[in-house]
Protein backbone atom coordinates (compact mmCIF):
# COMPACT_ATOMS: atom_id res chain seq x y z
CA UNK A 1 0.00 0.00 0.00
CA UNK A 2 1.41 3.21 -0.89
CA UNK A 3 1.54 5.94 1.90
CA UNK A 4 2.05 9.53 1.90
CA UNK A 5 1.88 11.90 4.97
CA UNK A 6 1.60 15.46 4.23
CA UNK A 7 3.41 17.45 7.55
CA UNK A 8 3.88 20.68 8.53
CA UNK A 9 0.81 22.01 6.44
CA UNK A 10 -2.17 24.37 7.25
CA UNK A 11 -5.18 22.25 6.76
CA UNK A 12 -7.81 23.95 4.88
CA UNK A 13 -10.74 22.53 5.11
CA UNK A 14 -14.01 23.95 3.64
CA UNK A 15 -16.30 21.55 4.86
CA UNK A 16 -15.78 22.51 8.71
CA UNK A 17 -14.65 25.93 8.08
CA UNK A 18 -11.61 25.30 9.85
CA UNK A 19 -7.78 26.28 9.46
CA UNK A 20 -5.91 23.85 11.22
CA UNK A 21 -1.93 23.50 11.49
CA UNK A 22 -0.80 19.41 11.44
CA UNK A 23 -0.74 16.51 9.09
CA UNK A 24 -2.81 14.59 6.34
CA UNK A 25 -2.18 10.62 5.56
CA UNK A 26 -2.60 9.55 2.46
CA UNK A 27 -3.07 5.64 1.24
CA UNK A 28 -3.87 4.55 -2.18
CA UNK A 29 -5.10 7.66 -3.27
CA UNK A 30 -6.88 8.22 -0.27
CA UNK A 31 -7.38 10.16 2.63
CA UNK A 32 -6.68 8.07 5.79
CA UNK A 33 -6.05 10.12 8.81
CA UNK A 34 -5.56 13.27 10.01
CA UNK A 35 -2.93 14.58 12.57
CA UNK A 36 -1.66 10.71 13.05
CA UNK A 37 1.56 9.65 13.19
CA UNK A 38 3.37 8.99 10.17
CA UNK A 39 3.53 4.81 9.30
CA UNK A 40 7.11 3.18 9.01
CA UNK A 41 8.16 3.49 5.49
CA UNK A 42 5.66 6.37 4.56
CA UNK A 43 6.89 8.97 2.18
CA UNK A 44 6.93 11.79 3.70
CA UNK A 45 6.32 15.92 2.22
CA UNK A 46 6.88 18.88 4.37
CA UNK A 47 4.94 21.41 3.31
CA UNK A 48 7.09 23.95 5.85
CA UNK A 49 4.13 25.82 6.89
CA UNK A 50 2.23 26.31 3.26
CA UNK A 51 -1.94 25.32 2.96
CA UNK A 52 -2.47 21.87 2.05
CA UNK A 53 -6.41 22.39 0.52
CA UNK A 54 -8.95 20.17 -1.72
CA UNK A 55 -7.79 20.15 -5.17
CA UNK A 56 -10.05 22.71 -6.92
CA UNK A 57 -12.63 21.42 -9.17
CA UNK A 58 -13.23 23.88 -12.00
CA UNK A 59 -16.83 23.99 -13.66
CA UNK A 60 -17.02 25.32 -17.09
CA UNK A 61 -13.58 24.71 -18.85
CA UNK A 62 -13.49 25.46 -22.80
CA UNK A 63 -11.41 22.67 -24.42
CA UNK A 64 -10.60 22.65 -27.86
CA UNK A 65 -10.68 19.17 -28.43
CA UNK A 66 -12.66 18.14 -30.45
CA UNK A 67 -12.48 20.74 -33.40
CA UNK A 68 -10.26 23.66 -32.31
CA UNK A 69 -7.42 21.79 -30.94
CA UNK A 70 -5.28 24.59 -31.77
CA UNK A 71 -6.29 26.84 -29.29
CA UNK A 72 -6.55 24.19 -26.29
CA UNK A 73 -6.20 20.59 -26.00
CA UNK A 74 -6.84 17.77 -23.28
CA UNK A 75 -3.00 17.63 -22.80
CA UNK A 76 -2.24 21.17 -22.62
CA UNK A 77 -5.23 21.94 -20.53
CA UNK A 78 -4.50 19.47 -18.23
CA UNK A 79 -0.92 20.36 -17.37
CA UNK A 80 -2.51 24.04 -16.97
CA UNK A 81 -4.52 22.44 -14.31
CA UNK A 82 -2.35 20.94 -12.54
CA UNK A 83 0.10 23.93 -12.37
CA UNK A 84 -3.14 25.85 -11.29
CA UNK A 85 -4.16 23.32 -8.66
CA UNK A 86 -6.87 22.28 -10.21
CA UNK A 87 -7.69 18.68 -9.84
CA UNK A 88 -10.93 18.07 -11.83
CA UNK A 89 -11.95 20.03 -14.84
CA UNK A 90 -15.80 20.32 -15.64
CA UNK A 91 -15.36 20.72 -19.39
CA UNK A 92 -18.49 23.12 -21.67
CA UNK A 93 -19.83 21.50 -24.17
CA UNK A 94 -19.53 23.96 -26.73
CA UNK A 95 -16.83 22.04 -29.06
CA UNK A 96 -17.04 21.81 -33.17
CA UNK A 97 -19.43 19.78 -32.93
CA UNK A 98 -20.71 20.40 -29.71
CA UNK A 99 -20.61 17.38 -27.32
CA UNK A 100 -25.07 16.69 -27.92
CA UNK A 101 -24.50 12.59 -28.61
CA UNK A 102 -23.10 10.09 -26.32
CA UNK A 103 -20.69 9.24 -29.22
CA UNK A 104 -18.96 12.55 -28.70
CA UNK A 105 -19.35 12.17 -25.09
CA UNK A 106 -17.45 8.55 -25.07
CA UNK A 107 -14.86 10.05 -27.26
CA UNK A 108 -13.72 13.30 -25.16
CA UNK A 109 -13.95 11.13 -22.13
CA UNK A 110 -11.55 8.49 -23.57
CA UNK A 111 -8.95 11.45 -25.20
CA UNK A 112 -9.70 13.10 -21.81
CA UNK A 113 -8.12 10.44 -19.97
CA UNK A 114 -5.51 9.75 -22.41
CA UNK A 115 -3.93 13.23 -22.35
CA UNK A 116 -4.79 14.66 -19.29
CA UNK A 117 -2.37 14.61 -16.19
CA UNK A 118 -6.13 15.58 -14.24
CA UNK A 119 -9.49 14.43 -13.85
CA UNK A 120 -11.71 15.75 -17.18
CA UNK A 121 -15.52 15.11 -16.43
CA UNK A 122 -18.24 16.93 -19.38
CA UNK A 123 -20.94 18.47 -19.13
CA UNK A 124 -23.42 17.26 -22.53
CA UNK A 125 -25.44 20.25 -24.45
CA UNK A 126 -29.04 20.63 -23.72
CA UNK A 127 -30.01 20.94 -27.00
CA UNK A 128 -29.13 19.63 -30.39
CA UNK A 129 -25.89 21.82 -32.02
CA UNK A 130 -26.51 23.95 -29.18
CA UNK A 131 -29.30 25.29 -31.47
CA UNK A 132 -32.01 26.03 -29.26
CA UNK A 133 -35.03 23.86 -31.42
CA UNK A 134 -34.73 20.31 -30.09
CA UNK A 135 -33.92 18.72 -26.89
CA UNK A 136 -30.42 15.81 -26.57
CA UNK A 137 -31.26 12.49 -25.50
CA UNK A 138 -30.32 13.45 -22.11
CA UNK A 139 -31.10 9.61 -20.83
CA UNK A 140 -28.35 8.29 -23.34
CA UNK A 141 -26.07 11.19 -22.67
CA UNK A 142 -26.64 10.58 -18.58
CA UNK A 143 -25.46 6.91 -19.52
CA UNK A 144 -22.33 7.97 -20.82
CA UNK A 145 -21.03 10.03 -18.13
CA UNK A 146 -22.73 13.37 -18.55
CA UNK A 147 -22.22 15.58 -15.49
CA UNK A 148 -25.19 18.28 -16.54
CA UNK A 149 -27.09 19.68 -19.57
CA UNK A 150 -26.34 23.23 -20.82
CA UNK A 151 -26.26 25.01 -24.28
CA UNK A 152 -23.28 27.37 -22.58
CA UNK A 153 -23.78 30.74 -23.55
CA UNK A 154 -26.27 29.96 -26.33
CA UNK A 155 -29.22 31.06 -24.04
CA UNK A 156 -32.38 28.50 -25.47
CA UNK A 157 -34.84 31.49 -26.42
CA UNK A 158 -37.62 29.45 -26.59
CA UNK A 159 -39.47 29.03 -23.43
CA UNK A 160 -41.82 25.78 -24.77
CA UNK A 161 -38.80 24.24 -25.79
CA UNK A 162 -36.46 24.96 -22.24
CA UNK A 163 -39.78 24.00 -20.69
CA UNK A 164 -39.71 20.63 -22.24
CA UNK A 165 -35.91 20.09 -21.20
CA UNK A 166 -36.07 21.23 -17.78
CA UNK A 167 -39.65 18.51 -17.32
CA UNK A 168 -37.64 15.38 -18.77
CA UNK A 169 -34.50 16.47 -17.23
CA UNK A 170 -36.56 16.82 -13.50
CA UNK A 171 -37.87 12.80 -14.79
CA UNK A 172 -34.43 11.50 -14.77
CA UNK A 173 -33.12 13.48 -12.07
CA UNK A 174 -30.41 15.40 -14.41
CA UNK A 175 -29.02 18.81 -13.29
CA UNK A 176 -29.86 21.64 -16.13
CA UNK A 177 -27.11 24.72 -16.35
CA UNK A 178 -28.59 28.03 -17.68
CA UNK A 179 -26.63 30.89 -19.02
CA UNK A 180 -28.80 33.89 -17.58
CA UNK A 181 -29.32 36.26 -20.15
CA UNK A 182 -32.14 37.66 -22.23
CA UNK A 183 -30.90 37.01 -25.83
CA UNK A 184 -32.72 39.91 -26.98
CA UNK A 185 -31.60 42.78 -24.79
CA UNK A 186 -27.73 41.00 -24.89
CA UNK A 187 -27.66 39.96 -28.43
CA UNK A 188 -24.12 42.91 -30.13
CA UNK A 189 -23.47 43.79 -26.07
CA UNK A 190 -19.35 44.46 -25.66
CA UNK A 191 -19.54 46.05 -22.62
CA UNK A 192 -22.04 46.61 -19.46
CA UNK A 193 -24.62 49.71 -20.29
CA UNK A 194 -22.94 53.20 -18.42
CA UNK A 195 -20.80 55.92 -18.85
CA UNK A 196 -17.77 54.33 -19.72
CA UNK A 197 -19.48 52.39 -22.40
CA UNK A 198 -21.12 55.48 -23.73
CA UNK A 199 -17.56 56.88 -23.29
CA UNK A 200 -15.68 54.70 -25.51
CA UNK A 201 -18.31 54.37 -27.94
CA UNK A 202 -18.78 50.87 -27.12
CA UNK A 203 -22.35 48.44 -27.21
CA UNK A 204 -23.85 48.07 -23.85
CA UNK A 205 -25.73 45.45 -22.25
CA UNK A 206 -27.86 46.26 -19.37
CA UNK A 207 -27.70 44.80 -16.21
CA UNK A 208 -31.53 44.06 -16.89
CA UNK A 209 -30.78 41.52 -19.10
CA UNK A 210 -28.99 38.68 -16.81
CA UNK A 211 -31.99 39.48 -14.11
CA UNK A 212 -34.52 38.88 -17.00
CA UNK A 213 -32.72 35.79 -17.91
CA UNK A 214 -32.92 34.22 -14.67
CA UNK A 215 -36.62 35.46 -13.79
CA UNK A 216 -37.14 33.22 -17.00
CA UNK A 217 -35.61 30.67 -15.85
CA UNK A 218 -36.39 30.27 -12.69
CA UNK A 219 -40.03 30.25 -13.54
CA UNK A 220 -39.65 27.74 -15.46
CA UNK A 221 -38.23 25.52 -12.95
CA UNK A 222 -40.50 26.58 -10.66
CA UNK A 223 -42.92 25.13 -13.35
CA UNK A 224 -41.15 21.96 -13.79
CA UNK A 225 -39.28 21.17 -10.66
CA UNK A 226 -35.59 20.55 -12.06
CA UNK A 227 -32.58 21.11 -11.08
CA UNK A 228 -31.12 24.35 -11.99
CA UNK A 229 -27.68 26.01 -11.89
CA UNK A 230 -26.97 29.64 -12.70
CA UNK A 231 -23.38 29.56 -14.16
CA UNK A 232 -22.90 33.31 -13.99
CA UNK A 233 -24.63 35.78 -11.80
CA UNK A 234 -22.76 39.03 -11.77
CA UNK A 235 -24.95 41.45 -11.09
CA UNK A 236 -26.09 42.87 -7.70
CA UNK A 237 -29.90 43.52 -9.08
CA UNK A 238 -30.38 39.52 -10.41
CA UNK A 239 -29.47 38.31 -6.51
CA UNK A 240 -33.25 39.07 -5.20
CA UNK A 241 -34.79 36.64 -7.50
CA UNK A 242 -32.41 34.26 -6.56
CA UNK A 243 -33.15 34.47 -2.88
CA UNK A 244 -36.93 34.26 -3.37
CA UNK A 245 -36.14 31.18 -5.56
CA UNK A 246 -34.52 29.43 -2.39
CA UNK A 247 -37.26 30.73 -0.14
CA UNK A 248 -40.11 28.51 -2.30
CA UNK A 249 -37.31 25.66 -1.69
CA UNK A 250 -36.54 25.66 -5.37
CA UNK A 251 -33.90 23.13 -6.69
CA UNK A 252 -31.04 26.28 -7.32
CA UNK A 253 -27.89 26.90 -7.09
CA UNK A 254 -25.43 29.84 -8.72
CA UNK A 255 -21.90 30.35 -9.78
CA UNK A 256 -19.36 33.37 -11.12
CA UNK A 257 -16.77 33.96 -12.73
CA UNK A 258 -13.29 34.64 -10.79
CA UNK A 259 -12.52 37.44 -13.16
CA UNK A 260 -15.74 38.87 -12.01
CA UNK A 261 -14.93 38.97 -8.49
CA UNK A 262 -11.75 40.76 -9.22
CA UNK A 263 -12.49 42.70 -11.81
CA UNK A 264 -14.74 45.76 -12.97
CA UNK A 265 -15.58 47.10 -16.21
CA UNK A 266 -13.14 50.14 -16.07
CA UNK A 267 -10.16 47.11 -16.58
CA UNK A 268 -11.04 47.51 -20.45
CA UNK A 269 -9.07 51.03 -20.40
CA UNK A 270 -8.16 51.25 -24.04
CA UNK A 271 -10.37 48.40 -25.44
CA UNK A 272 -7.87 46.01 -24.27
CA UNK A 273 -9.86 42.58 -25.33
CA UNK A 274 -7.91 40.44 -22.91
CA UNK A 275 -10.62 42.01 -20.50
CA UNK A 276 -13.64 40.91 -22.98
CA UNK A 277 -15.65 38.42 -21.33
CA UNK A 278 -18.93 36.92 -21.87
CA UNK A 279 -21.30 38.46 -20.04
CA UNK A 280 -19.26 41.87 -19.65
CA UNK A 281 -17.47 42.87 -16.41
CA UNK A 282 -19.65 45.06 -14.38
CA UNK A 283 -18.99 48.12 -12.27
CA UNK A 284 -16.98 47.93 -9.17
CA UNK A 285 -20.28 47.67 -6.99
CA UNK A 286 -21.72 45.07 -8.48
CA UNK A 287 -18.20 43.33 -8.11
CA UNK A 288 -18.54 43.82 -4.36
CA UNK A 289 -22.02 42.78 -4.13
CA UNK A 290 -20.88 39.16 -5.83
CA UNK A 291 -17.68 39.10 -3.32
CA UNK A 292 -20.13 39.35 -0.39
CA UNK A 293 -22.25 37.19 -1.78
CA UNK A 294 -19.89 34.27 -2.23
CA UNK A 295 -18.57 34.73 1.30
CA UNK A 296 -22.62 35.06 2.61
CA UNK A 297 -23.01 31.42 0.51
CA UNK A 298 -25.60 33.01 -1.52
CA UNK A 299 -23.59 32.52 -4.71
CA UNK A 300 -22.17 28.42 -4.36
CA UNK A 301 -19.57 28.11 -6.84
CA UNK A 302 -16.79 30.00 -7.86
CA UNK A 303 -15.15 28.81 -11.29
CA UNK A 304 -12.52 30.02 -13.96
CA UNK A 305 -14.68 30.03 -17.05
CA UNK A 306 -11.48 29.21 -18.47
CA UNK A 307 -11.78 30.17 -22.15
CA UNK A 308 -8.76 30.40 -24.75
CA UNK A 309 -8.59 32.14 -27.70
CA UNK A 310 -6.02 32.45 -30.21
CA UNK A 311 -4.08 35.72 -30.99
CA UNK A 312 -5.99 36.33 -34.21
CA UNK A 313 -9.14 36.69 -33.01
CA UNK A 314 -8.28 39.03 -29.85
CA UNK A 315 -6.48 41.23 -32.19
CA UNK A 316 -9.56 42.62 -33.44
CA UNK A 317 -11.70 45.60 -32.57
CA UNK A 318 -13.28 45.12 -29.56
CA UNK A 319 -16.53 44.68 -30.79
CA UNK A 320 -15.32 41.97 -32.87
CA UNK A 321 -13.01 40.26 -30.88
CA UNK A 322 -13.73 37.04 -28.92
CA UNK A 323 -15.17 36.98 -25.64
CA UNK A 324 -13.39 34.96 -22.49
CA UNK A 325 -9.71 34.39 -21.12
CA UNK A 326 -7.49 31.64 -19.72
CA UNK A 327 -7.55 31.26 -16.30
CA UNK A 328 -7.04 27.65 -15.11
CA UNK A 329 -3.17 29.03 -14.19
CA UNK A 330 -4.45 32.45 -12.59
CA UNK A 331 -7.49 31.14 -11.11
CA UNK A 332 -5.66 30.44 -7.27
CA UNK A 333 -3.66 33.89 -7.36
CA UNK A 334 -6.85 35.51 -8.80
CA UNK A 335 -8.56 34.48 -5.91
CA UNK A 336 -5.84 34.99 -3.11
CA UNK A 337 -6.46 38.71 -3.80
CA UNK A 338 -10.19 38.42 -2.31
CA UNK A 339 -8.30 36.83 0.81
CA UNK A 340 -5.65 39.15 0.68
CA UNK A 341 -8.78 42.24 0.59
CA UNK A 342 -10.05 40.76 3.75
CA UNK A 343 -13.38 40.05 1.92
CA UNK A 344 -13.59 36.00 1.85
CA UNK A 345 -11.62 33.51 4.21
CA UNK A 346 -9.25 30.48 2.55
CA UNK A 347 -11.89 27.84 3.92
CA UNK A 348 -14.73 30.05 2.30
CA UNK A 349 -12.63 30.74 -0.55
CA UNK A 350 -12.78 26.55 -1.19
CA UNK A 351 -16.25 25.74 0.05
CA UNK A 352 -17.00 27.71 -3.36
CA UNK A 353 -14.08 26.60 -5.82
CA UNK A 354 -13.76 23.00 -4.54
CA UNK A 355 -16.42 21.59 -1.68
CA UNK A 356 -19.71 22.88 -3.57
CA UNK A 357 -19.00 22.18 -7.40
CA UNK A 358 -18.50 18.46 -6.21
CA UNK A 359 -20.92 18.56 -4.17
CA UNK A 360 -23.75 19.88 -6.78
CA UNK A 361 -22.29 17.28 -9.79
CA UNK A 362 -22.42 14.40 -7.17
CA UNK A 363 -18.46 14.11 -7.19
CA UNK A 364 -16.68 12.78 -3.71
CA UNK A 365 -13.61 15.27 -4.69
CA UNK A 366 -13.56 18.79 -2.57
CA UNK A 367 -13.03 17.60 1.03
CA UNK A 368 -10.52 16.54 3.74
CA UNK A 369 -12.42 14.02 5.23
CA UNK A 370 -11.53 10.90 5.90
CA UNK A 371 -12.24 8.31 3.20
CA UNK A 372 -12.48 11.18 0.37
CA UNK A 373 -10.21 10.79 -2.85
CA UNK A 374 -6.56 12.29 -2.23
CA UNK A 375 -7.08 15.30 -4.67
CA UNK A 376 -4.84 17.97 -3.49
CA UNK A 377 -3.59 21.08 -3.60
CA UNK A 378 -0.12 22.71 -1.89
CA UNK A 379 -0.29 26.37 -2.06
CA UNK A 380 1.75 29.13 -0.40
CA UNK A 381 -1.05 31.82 -0.32
CA UNK A 382 1.94 34.80 0.12
CA UNK A 383 4.45 33.90 -2.71
CA UNK A 384 4.08 37.20 -4.49
CA UNK A 385 5.00 36.73 -8.43
CA UNK A 386 5.07 38.94 -11.99
CA UNK A 387 2.25 36.83 -14.31
CA UNK A 388 3.81 36.34 -17.80
CA UNK A 389 1.16 35.09 -20.05
CA UNK A 390 3.84 33.34 -21.95
CA UNK A 391 5.00 31.04 -19.53
CA UNK A 392 1.31 29.70 -19.11
CA UNK A 393 0.76 26.30 -20.11
CA UNK A 394 -2.49 26.74 -21.97
CA UNK A 395 -1.68 26.75 -25.51
CA UNK A 396 -3.84 30.00 -25.96
CA UNK A 397 -2.40 33.27 -23.76
CA UNK A 398 -5.39 35.61 -23.51
CA UNK A 399 -5.09 36.07 -19.32
CA UNK A 400 -6.49 39.47 -18.17
CA UNK A 401 -3.60 39.31 -15.56
CA UNK A 402 -0.27 39.89 -18.19
CA UNK A 403 2.67 41.59 -15.83
CA UNK A 404 0.52 42.08 -13.00
CA UNK A 405 1.82 41.27 -9.56
CA UNK A 406 -0.08 38.94 -7.96
CA UNK A 407 0.26 36.12 -4.73
CA UNK A 408 -0.27 32.56 -4.72
CA UNK A 409 1.85 29.97 -5.73
CA UNK A 410 0.61 26.58 -6.09
CA UNK A 411 3.87 24.49 -4.93
CA UNK A 412 2.39 20.57 -5.44
CA UNK A 413 -0.64 19.31 -7.34
CA UNK A 414 -1.95 15.47 -6.49
CA UNK A 415 -4.61 13.72 -8.03
CA UNK A 416 -5.67 10.23 -6.49
CA UNK A 417 -2.09 10.49 -4.29
CA UNK A 418 -0.21 10.72 -7.30
CA UNK A 419 2.13 14.21 -7.59
CA UNK A 420 1.21 15.96 -11.05
CA UNK A 421 2.55 18.99 -10.29
CA UNK A 422 5.51 19.87 -7.96
CA UNK A 423 9.29 19.75 -6.77
CA UNK A 424 12.08 22.04 -7.67
CA UNK A 425 10.80 23.65 -11.20
CA UNK A 426 7.76 24.23 -9.82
Amino acid sequence: MRITVFQNVRLIDPETGEIDDGSLTVADGTIMARGAEAPKGAALVDGHGACLAPGIVDWGVKIGEPGERHRESFRSAGLAAAAGGVTTIIARPDTHPAIDTPETLEFVTRRAAEASPVRIRHMAALTKGRQGREMTEIGFLLDAGALAFTDADHVVADSKVLGRALTYARSLGALVVGHPQDPALSAGGAATSGKFASLYGLPGVHPLAERMGLERDLALVEMTGARYHADQITCASTLPALRRAREQGLDVTAGVSIHHLTLNEFDVGDYRTFFKMTPPLRSEDDRLAMVEAVAAGEIDVIASFHTPADEESKRLPFEEAAAGAVALESFLPAAMRLYHAGGITLPQLFRAMSLNPARRLGLPQGRLAIGAPADLLLFDPDAPFLLDRFTLRSKSKNTPFDGQRMEGKVLGTWVAGMQVFGGPDA
